[in-house]
């Protein structure tokens, strides 16, 4: 175990592809640095599916996926709102927020995010279930160099990181496609079966950049 957390700290600060099967990121200091920076070639999109795992104690408000381009800071981000208890859902600076969710600490949840610029529906799927649509008045793509990062919420292409937004925990199978993914793909996804992986951003071949205290490791099982 030490020997692969040495590992990750000598890969931080340089870009690699690496399959991350089995595997997590572990975000444990609170800090207006550390994040993890996720690479993809891709520059437009006209719809969007994202999916990730993650397992927080923290009680305040936290991003939990942040992708900017050089026209929106906010042009698809996920973060959780602690003072009204919700999940906000944004797009091109749009937000849609998803109430009833039960958000708990120390457990690992499922969290899928979908839109779709040919109708402007929103939806949130939380642990395998769905939330209602919400519609966005954005019917153009998603265009410009993405800066995607995990970790941080940034208020500023690149930068901007507040440190009472920080994320503290672990996430993992992270994966990004550039369409809507079909209510039993999610489904597949969240129950851990053979689903299409990422066409954007793929758990098993990430391209990404660790900065500052950031840790990959196995991901946490429970023994019986």
């Amino acid at each position: 175990m030490k020997l692969l957390i040495v590992l990750a700290m000598l890969a931080a600060g340089a870009a690699s592809v690496q399959d991350l099967s089995g595997k997590m990121f572990t975000f444990p200091v609170q800090n207006d640095q550390a994040r993890v920076r996720l690479i993809t070639p891709k520059q437009q999109f006209r719809a969007v599916t994202v999916c990730h795992r993650s397992f927080t104690d923290i009680k305040r408000n936290h991003g939990l996926f942040s992708l900017s381009t050089s026209g929106s800071f906010n042009s698809f981000l996920i973060i959780w709102d602690e003072t009204n208890n919700y999940m906000w859902a944004y797009v091109m600076d749009q937000s849609s927020e998803f109430r009833g969710l039960d958000y708990k600490p120390n457990m690992w949840h499922s969290i899928c995010t979908t839109w779709d610029s040919a109708t402007g529906l929103v939806q949130l799927w939380f642990n395998g279930r769905p939330t209602i649509r919400k519609y966005v008045p954005v019917t153009s793509a998603i265009s410009g160099t993405p800066m995607i990062i995990l970790g941080q919420e940034q208020d500023s292409h690149g930068g901007g990181f507040d440190i009472n937004q920080t994320f503290v925990g672990m996430m993992s199978d992270v994966h990004m496609w550039d369409y809507v993914l079909s209510s039993c793909e999610i489904q597949s996804y969240v129950d851990e079966l053979n689903f299409t992986p990422g066409d954007v951003l793929n758990w098993k071949a990430l391209e990404f950049e660790i900065t500052d205290k950031v840790l990959v490791e196995p991901k946490s099982s429970i023994c019986h």
